[in-house]
C-alpha cells in the first residue's frame, strides 16, 4: 500500500517560560513567540500572507545557508517576487570527480537498494557535476509534486484565483453551487480560522447568496460538479487512498481539500456532496443532491480561492495531494485539454516539455501517488534550474515552496536530517517524496564552500521496511559537508 509523505508543516521550536518579575518584556515575548508559531505552522510564505494583509507575494528565497526569517524580516519584506538563491560570491565550483567521489560511500548504502538514480549541478553556471542513471524513468513519488506546481505556474499567474459560484436552479427554492477547482474553500464556521491560510469561505458564500435571494428560502441544493471529468482515483491509487488522510476523490467541488468538515483527518468518502452539505448547513440547511447549473442561470454568489502561488506553496510544504491534483486539472482546464487524470498529465507534459523539461509519456497523476508513475530523474533537477533562471522567474513561488530542512513541511518530519545528517539543517531546501519502496528528494543545497547546488535523488527499489529515507538524508548531508574539488 502506497503511504505518501504528507505530514503537515510544523512550527517554531518550544519557547522558555517567561518570568513574571517584568510584565511589559514577558507580553511582547509572549506575542512574538505566539507570531512565530503562527507562522511555523502555516509555512513561511502564508505566515508572511497573514501579516500583510492578504497583499501576497512570496517571500524573497536566500540561500539556503540563510537561518529562516524572523518576525522583523517578515514585516518588513518588500512585496516583491522571490530572488532567486545564489552561491556565495568567488565560492569555488565543486568538481564532478570530487562529486562523485564524496557521494560514493553513501550511495553504496544498502538500505537505497539497487536502484538510486540521481543528479547533481552547480546552480549558477549549470554545470553537470554527477549523474547516475538520471535518464532512466523511475517512480517519483511526491517529488513529481515539483512538476506540477512548475506547469500551474507556467500557465497561470501567481494572483490568479479560482471561483466557486452559487447560481438560481431551475425551480423555485432550489440553488445549484457551481465547483470551478478550488481545493481549499473552507466549511469552517464563521470567525474560526481556515485549515488553509486565505481560503475562501462558505459562509461568505452563503451570506451572498441570501442577499441575491431577497429573503426567498432555499429548499433545495444541487451540486454541479461538471469542470472535471473521469474517474476520481488515478491507476495505481490503492483503495484505502480514498477516502484517507492524504488523499480523497478528486473533484472540482470540495471543502477544506476534499474533507467533510474544517477539522476533519480522515478525507471525505464523496466531496462534491460535502460542499453541498456545508452550504446547505449555512443556508439553514436544505436537501442536497447533485445536479447541472441551468444554461444562463442567474448569479447568486461567489467566492475566489487563494492566489495561485499560495495554493502552490500549501501543495508544497505539506506534500498535500488532494491540493496536487487539482491544481494539476487546472493547467488541463489552461491548455483546453480534458479535466481528468489523463489530461491533466498530458497537459503537464506538454506545458514543462515547452520549458525544456521532458517528463516523458509515464506520469499518470499530479502528486505522485500512483505506484504508476514514472519520470526520469533529470527531469527533477531540470525543472530546478529552469525556476531558478531569469527568463522562467513566474516559476519562482515553487521556490518559495520547498521546505527548509529543521524548519518546516515534511523536511521538519521526525527522523528527518537527524544525528549526523543534521549538519543539513538551514542549508537544504528541498521536495521530498516517499511511497512504500520509493524514497526521493529534489531540491537546492548549499556546500561548505557558500556554493549553490540543484539535487536530485530517487532510490525506487529501496527495502519496504527499512530506513530509506535517512539514506538519502545522507546523500544530501554529504553535499552538505564536501567543496567536492
Amino acid at each position: 500500500m502506497a503511504r505518501p509523505n504528507t505530514t503537515p508543516a510544523r512550527g517554531a521550536r518550544a519557547n522558555r517560560p517567561v518570568r513574571a518579575a517584568r510584565p511589559a518584556r514577558s507580553a511582547l515575548l509572549l506575542v512574538l513567540a505566539l507570531l512565530l508559531a503562527a507562522i511555523g505552522y502555516l509555512g513561511v510564505g502564508t505566515g508572511r500572507q497573514l501579516l500583510a494583509d492578504r497583499s501576497f507575494r512570496p517571500i524573497a528565497v536566500p540561500a539556503p545557508t540563510a537561518a529562516p526569517p524572523g518576525i522583523g524580516a517578515l514585516l518588513s519584506q518588500a512585496p516583491a517576487p522571490p530572488a532567486a538563491a545564489r552561491s556565495r560570491p568567488n565560492a569555488p565550483v565543486p568538481t564532478p570527480a570530487g562529486v562523485a567521489a564524496a557521494l560514493a560511500g553513501a550511495l553504496a548504502d544498502p538500505e537505497l537498494g539497487p536502484s538510486v538514480a540521481g543528479q547533481v549541478f552547480d546552480a549558477d553556471t549549470g554545470a553537470l557535476l554527477f549523474d547516475q542513471r538520471s535518464t532512466e524513468s523511475v517512480a517519483p513519488a511526491s517529488t513529481a509534486k515539483l512538476l506540477t506546481a512548475a506547469a500551474i505556474l507556467s500557465v497561470r499567474q501567481a494572483g490568479d484565483r479560482f471561483s466557486t459560484r452559487v447560481v438560481a436552479g431551475a425551480e423555485p427554492g432550489t440553488v445549484v453551487l457551481v465547483g470551478g477547482g478550488d481545493p481549499t474553500l473552507s466549511a469552517a464556521p464563521a470567525g474560526q480560522p481556515t485549515r488553509y491560510a486565505v481560503a475562501a469561505r462558505i459562509t461568505d458564500l452563503a451570506a451572498r447568496v441570501k442577499a441575491g435571494l431577497g429573503g426567498t428560502a432555499v429548499r433545495r441544493v444541487l451540486v454541479d460538479d461538471s469542470a472535471f471529468t473521469g474517474p476520481g482515483s488515478a491507476p495505481g491509487w490503492d483503495p484505502v487512498d480514498t477516502p484517507s488522510s492524504y488523499a480523497s476523490l478528486i473533484t472540482a467541488t470540495m471543502v477544506d481539500a476534499g474533507r467533510d468538515s474544517a477539522d476533519a483527518e480522515i478525507r471525505s468518502a464523496a466531496p462534491e456532496l460535502a460542499a453541498g452539505t456545508a452550504l446547505a448547513d449555512a443556508l439553514g440547511g436544505a436537501e442536497v443532491g447533485p445536479g447541472q447549473a441551468p444554461a444562463g442561470a442567474r448569479l447568486l454568489g461567489q467566492v475566489r480561492s487563494a492566489p495561485v502561488d499560495v495554493l502552490v506553496e500549501q501543495m508544497m510544504r505539506a506534500s498535500d495531494n488532494v491540493i496536487a491534483e487539482v491544481l494539476a486539472r487546472q493547467v488541463a482546464i489552461a491548455t483546453s485539454r480534458p479535466a481528468s487524470f489523463a489530461g491533466a498529465a498530458e497537459a503537464i507534459r506538454a506545458v514543462l516539455g515547452g520549458a525544456g523539461i521532458e517528463i516523458g509519456t509515464g506520469m499518470v497523476d499530479g502528486s505522485g501517488l500512483s505506484v504508476r508513475d514514472r519520470i526520469p530523474a533529470a527531469a527533477l533537477a531540470r525543472a530546478l534550474l529552469v525556476t531558478l533562471d531569469p527568463a522562467h522567474s513566474r516559476l519562482r513561488p515553487l521556490l518559495s515552496g520547498l521546505s527548509i530542512a529543521g524548519w518546516d513541511g515534511t523536511l521538519l518530519d521526525e527522523g528527518r536530517f537527524s544525528g549526523p545528517a543534521a549538519i543539513a539543517d538551514g542549508a537544504v531546501r528541498a521536495k521530498t517524496g516517499t511511497l512504500t519502496g520509493v524514497s526521493g528528494m529534489a531540491g537546492l543545497v548549499t556546500d561548505a564552500d557558500g556554493r549553490l547546488l540543484v539535487f536530485s535523488f530517487v532510490a525506487d527499489q529501496a527495502p519496504a521496511e527499512g530506513p530509506s529515507r535517512v539514506a538519502v538524508d545522507a546523500l544530501v548531508a554529504t553535499l552538505v559537508r564536501c567543496g567536492c574539488r
